[in-house]
Formats: structure tokens, sequence, C-alpha cells
């Protein structure tokens, strides 16, 4: 009988076997790769068997010759670096960066082939004994035996700062080169760039601006002296995009900037007759957009910009708005207000990037300069005036808008917007009432434009002003359909009936009127008393204007368009043939100084002078005579005599005016003061003071010695009253 088979009785659990390498092996090995390794640097490498030459590597590292392949490595590379370093001393001259160049491109290319060989040491070997790698052992060696060789470290300086001055002076250098040469430092790393090279760079290159800032600062003016600054900065960002390391550029910049505008800036802006304020005078916008460029660069260089301008604009202004001269003409005034705040938002638009601060700035100042004159509210009220009664025809309507816009930038300034609401009523009442705006959409265009800037309070009475107009039509609509055939072929009469509410308070002066009108004018009162119950009507005769038929010479007739004032002066000269100016004011009772530019318009003005005056002057005197000019003619068949119009308030009528706003802020204070003590219950003087002019300052600068005595008025009331202990604290009672 078999059996199976027989179980064995060993078995193999682990090998160890012991390989040992001759020495003489790896020095065999490594003569190798070190001849190849001279091939290499010799340019002779066409022959080399790289795959073996790899693979010889490969080996000695396995068989743990890793350290005697990467001392090896080091001796014979420091040998070749300093054959190298030799042959670039020995070059003179312009050769001594090319030698350079040339020995530091057989370099990069010896150690690219190196590396690939030595492969397999750097991804095991180096890394577990924390060595260098190849590439970076090949670059290090090649700072510390060639770039740093006492032979070559300061001539290589030298050199290369020696081209970039003989570049700065206008020399062609070979850029190529020198990129080159600088992408070498880099490569070797950041410190010896800035160490061996970027440093002195940048300490010669400040002496070097330091010197030509100071040659130019005493011939150039500021304008060429810019332009030069302008130009260096540029050439040197061009020469850091062609060959200097990126990150140099801000630092060569901060130093261009420093020598040539940081050092300067107070010098060149204050320069005389070129300097900043010579530029804002001649409107040198490019030359200010230079400026503006550069002094942006350097520290509060903007800020002495800005503050050199507002003090300008600050100081003419202020010439501007006290000069009794140029006040003397309203229009003209605010006229040039417009064109100095258009030429310098030109300039900051254009030359300042219409930098925020700068606008700011502007704002600030005319709003300080404006308010220096307390007519200004009412010149920006008579410019309007100006424009809608006659300077705006034939305008377009973008136009129109454009010069409504700029009014309103004005209005933004004035700090008494109360002011000139009272006078800007007055000048619509009158627009109105005559007949003379050029434009029903410009008007209403305006009254838009202030009640989006001040609200609705701002403009209801001017709103109703309007509303009154369209009524009014309406009333004489049904007059005439009702008296109409009682009127028979006498004088057409025309009546604006007006709320007493949101007109501008008229002091009624009267006149007497020629009988057939007065007669008519007490038909239309019985009218209109008898359609409206508990109304009274006052006449403002001041206000109304008249067509009449008239002849002269009795050849030449036309028709006269003039006011109510004219008309009554003109009737008198029916019934004679001469009056003195004393018997025309008892005729006709108008006020003196209405009376004194009525006669003013009728007799003085050429091609309107339907009057004739003994003696002739362009003033009217109380002991004037006057005549009807029978030798009178026109083109015109119509003939418009306008009353010669007071450009400005005289100093009684603005005492009048003044009056009234201060009357009218009484109660608006009074009521800021109930708002805030009502929801903060109690207050300190100071804080209500604050408060006040705060809430207000959208209408008017409120005088805290007026705040002052309106708490006195509401404590006598028992609105507030005082503290106890603290007679400075305030307590709402109502």
């Amino acid at each position: 009988m078999s059996s199976g088979p027989k179980k064995r009785n060993f078995q193999i659990e682990a090998f160890k076997h012991k390989v040992v390498v001759d020495p003489k092996y790896a020095e065999k090995t490594w003569k190798v790769l070190e001849d190849a390794i001279r091939e290499i640097y010799n340019h002779n490498a066409s022959g080399l068997s790289f795959e073996e030459l790899y693979r010889n590597a490969y080996n000695m590292v396995l068989h743990k010759f890793g350290e005697r392949l990467y001392s090896g490595l080091v001796s014979t590379m420091t040998l070749h670096l300093q054959s190298m370093s030799e042959s670039i001393e020995a070059a003179q001259g312009a050769s001594f960066l090319d030698e350079l160049n040339a020995k530091w491109n057989d370099h990069n290319k010896a150690l690219q082939m190196i590396r690939d060989i030595l492969m397999y040491m750097d991804r095991t070997f180096i890394p577990s004994t924390h060595k260098t790698p190849v590439h970076e052992l090949g670059l290090n060696l090649w700072r510390d035996h060639v770039i740093h060789n006492s032979n070559i470290q300061s001539r290589l300086l030298n050199t290369i700062l020696e081209l970039i001055h003989r570049e700065r002076t206008g020399e062609v250098i070979n850029r190529g080169l020198m990129r080159n040469i600088i992408k070498m430092l880099m490569d070797l790393g950041p410190s010896v760039y800035q160490e061996d090279f970027e440093k002195s760079f940048l300490q010669v290159s400040a002496d070097f601006y330091r010197a030509e800032s100071q040659e130019y600062i005493e011939c150039c003016d500021c304008a060429d002296y810019l332009k030069k600054a302008e130009r260096r900065l540029n050439e040197e960002i061009d020469r850091v995009s062609h060959y200097l390391d990126t990150k140099t550029e801000t630092k060569i910049t901060n130093v261009v900037e420093k020598e040539m505008i940081a050092n300067h800036k107070l010098r060149l802006i204050h320069m005389e007759n070129s300097g900043l304020v010579k530029m804002l005078l001649d409107d040198k916008f490019e030359d200010l957009a230079r400026m503006y460029n550069l002094f942006h660069r350097v520290s509060i260089g903007l800020s002495t910009i800005r503050d050199v301008m507002t003090s300008h604009i600050r100081d003419t202004g202020k010439q501007l708005v006290t000069d009794p001269e140029k006040s003397k003409n309203p229009v003209e005034f605010v006229e040039t207000l417009l064109e100095k705040r258009d030429k310098y938002d030109k300039i900051i638009s254009s030359a300042f990037s219409n930098d925020k601060t700068f606008q700011n700035a502007l704002s600030s100042s005319f709003e300080y300069f404006i308010n220096l004159n307390p007519r200004s509210p009412e010149y920006i009220s008579l410019f309007v005036d100006d424009k809608l009664r006659k300077g705006l025809k034939g305008v377009k309507d973008d136009d129109v808008e454009l010069i409504l816009d700029k009014v309103m930038i004005l209005f933004r300034y004035l700090q008494e917007k109360d002011v000139f609401e009272k006078y800007y009523k007055q000048h619509l009442a009158k627009r109105l009432l005559s007949g003379k705006t050029v434009s029903d959409d410009a008007e209403r265009s305006l009254i838009v434009k202030l009640k989006t800037e001040c609200g609705y309070q701002f403009t209801s009475k001017l709103e109703g002003m309007f509303t009154d107009m369209k009524t009014s039509q309406d009333t004489m609509h049904g007059f005439y359909a009702a008296c109409g055939a009682e009127l028979g072929n006498g004088p057409t009469l025309v009546v604006q009936a007006l709320t007493t509410g949101s007109w501008p308070t008229q002091s009624t002066n009267t006149c007497n009127l020629p009988v057939e009108l007065s007669t008519l004018c007490e038909k239309f009162r019985s009218y209109y008393l008898g359609t409206h119950t508990g109304r009274r009507l006052t006449w403002q005769t001041n206000m109304g204007t008249a067509d009449l038929r008239a002849t002269f010479g009795e050849v030449h007739k036309y028709e006269l368009n003039v006011s109510t004032y004219q008309m009554c002066v003109l009737m008198l000269f029916n019934n004679t043939e001469h009056l003195s100016y004393k018997e025309i004011e008892q005729a006709t009772e108008i006020p003196s100084s209405d009376l004194k530019r009525c006669l003013q318009s009728l007799a003085c003005v050429k091609g309107k002078n339907v009057l004739r005056k003994e003696p002739m002057s362009k003033d009217i005197g109380e002991d004037d005579v006057f005549s009807v000019n029978d030798s009178f003619t026109s083109k015109l068949r119509k003939v418009k005599i306008g009353t010669v119009v007071a450009q400005k308030e005289s100093e009684p009528e603005k005492q009048e005016t003044r009056q009234r706003v201060e009357e009218d802020r009484k109660p608006q204070i009074e009521a800021a003061i109930v708002r805030i003590m009502k929801s903060r219950r109690v207050l300190d003087h100071n804080n209500i003071i604050a408060e006040v002019t705060k809430q207000l300052q959208s209408r008017f600068l409120a005088n805290p010695g007026e705040i002052k005595k309106r708490i006195e008025s509401l404590i006598e009331r028992d609105f507030l009253e005082r503290d106890d202990e603290d007679r400075r604290l305030y307590r709402y009672l109502a």
C-alpha cells in the first residue's frame, strides 16, 4: 500500500545576502562622471551617452556612494567656476559684461545637463541628507566664486550703474545685455539682486535726481520742471519694464518722486509767474493735470494743491463780491460768479480727475465768499428775472435747463435761502402780472428744482401765484359775459385777482387813474364782490400795464405799451402842452421814486422818448419840465416802453425787506424750538442752539442771539421753563 509525499522538515523564513562593492568601483564610476562634467563645461557633450551616465550616477547612489558623488560634484564645479571667473576677470572694457553673460549662459546650460544626469541623486539622496539640490547648488557656487569674487563684484556693480547713468544722460545702451545680467542677479536670489545691485542703484539714483532737480528748479519755470519730472518718472518705469525687477518700480519711482517732487513741492506750487495760481488764472489744463498726477504720488501733495487753490478762489471771490464796482450790475455780478464756477468746474473735471475733495473745496469756497455779500440772494434772483424776462428768448430747452441748473448751484451756496425766496417771489410776481415771462415752462421748471431742493413749503406760494393767474382769466370771461353790453366801446379792462397770502406783500401805492378807467374799475369791483362773498379788493395800480393810441405831430400814429403809471402821466398831456415834475406828481399822486423811473423811461431812453425834458439830462430833477415830443418817430407801429427797472433795491427798500425777513424767521425759529423740545423734553441751552441751527440751515443761518430771544418768548408764554437748579437747562411744558 503506497503512502503520500513525505513531509518536509525545512522552510525558508528569511534570506540575508551581503554584497560587497569594491571602493575602486565608486572611484572608477565617479571618474567617468567627472570626465563627463568636464566635457559638458568644455562644450564636448555631443559624444556622451546620457543614459549611461545617468545609470552610473544611479548606481553610485544605490550603492551608498551618494556622498562621494555629491562632494565630487561640488569640487568639480568649483574648479570650473574658478576658471570661468579668471576668464571674466581678464575681460577688458565693454567686453566684461559680454564675457560674464557668455560664461553665465555656459554655466546654465551645463547645469541643466548635470541636473538631468544626477536626477536620481536629486530625488533620493539630497532630501534624505538635507543637502542643497543640484540646480540651487550650481547657482550658489556661481554666486560665491564668480559674482562675489572680490575682483568682479564691485566691477560688475560699477559697470551696471555706469551704463544706467549713460542711458539717463541720453546714450543708447545694450538693453538686451543689461536684461540678461540683471536677470542673472535675480536668478541668484532676491538677496543677491537687492544687496549686490538694487540698494546701490537706489542710492546712486537718489543722488543723481537730487542734483538734477536742484539744477532744474533754479532755471526752469514750474510747467517745464514738471514736464522734466514726468519724463524722468516715465523713463524709470520704462527702464524697469525692460531690464529691472518689477518690484523695483515702486522703489525707484519713490526715489524720483521724493527728490524731484516732494522735496520741491512748495517751491513749485508758489513759483512766481508760473506756479499753481498762474496756471489757474491762465487755464493751463495740461500743466494742471500734470501737477495733479505728479503731486498725487507724494505725501500731502494733493492737499497742498487743494489748500492753495482754495485760498486763491476765496481771495479772488472775496474781491469780486465786495467790490462796489462789480456790484453795480447784479446780472453781470452773477454772470461773473457763474463764469468763475464754470472755469473751476472745468479745471477739476479735466485736470484734477473730477476729484471729490477738490469739488468739495470749490463748493465751500463759493459758499464762503458768496455769503460775504448780503445782497447775493437778491442779485441771484435779479439774474433769474433778467433771464426769464428776455435772456432765454430763442434759447433751446436743453440750454435753458443748463442755465437754471447753474442758478441752482449758486442757490445751494446761499445761507439765507429765505431772503432769496422773498426777492424771487417779488420778481416772479412782476413777470407774471406784466406778461413778460419768456417761458412758462422755464418758470415751472425752476420752481420744481426749488421744490426738490427745499421742499413743498418753500414753493407752495409760488405755485399759488400760477393758480391765481389761471383763475383770473376765468373771472374776466365771466365779467365780460355779465357786463359786456353796458361797457360800450370804451377801454378794455383786464384784471388779475391775486390771493393775498400767495403773492408778495405790496405797499398799497394808489394813484389817480383817468376818469374813464376809474369808472370801469368800479364796475369790476361791483361784479367781483357780487359773485364772491367775504372778500375785499385792493387795487395795485403800480403793477399794471396799458395800451394807448398816440399821435405825434398830427401825422405819426403809434400804439404804445406802457405801465399804469406811465399811462397816467401821458394822459395828462391831452389837456396841456407843458407840465413840471411837481405838477405831474400832484396830479397823479404816484410815489416819488416810481414817478422818477416812469419819467426817465418816457423822456430819457433813446428811441422811446415820447416826452421832452428840459433841461436834458439822464436823471430826473424836481425842477424839470416835460412836454410831448412831437418829432418822435419809430420804425415799429407798436412801441413798448419799459419802465427803467431798479436793478437792485434802494437802501430803504433793502432795510424793509430785511425787516420782513427777520419777522418771518421768528415763528420758524419758535416752531423748531418747540419740535426739538417736544421730542427731547429736557435740553440745555447750547444743544438747543445747535439743533435749531441744524434744522433751519436749509432755509437760513439762524442767529444764536435771535434763538435766545425766541426761547425767552416761549418761556413767557409757558411753552418752556428753566430748571430751578441749572438756569441753562430748559423743560418742555405745553
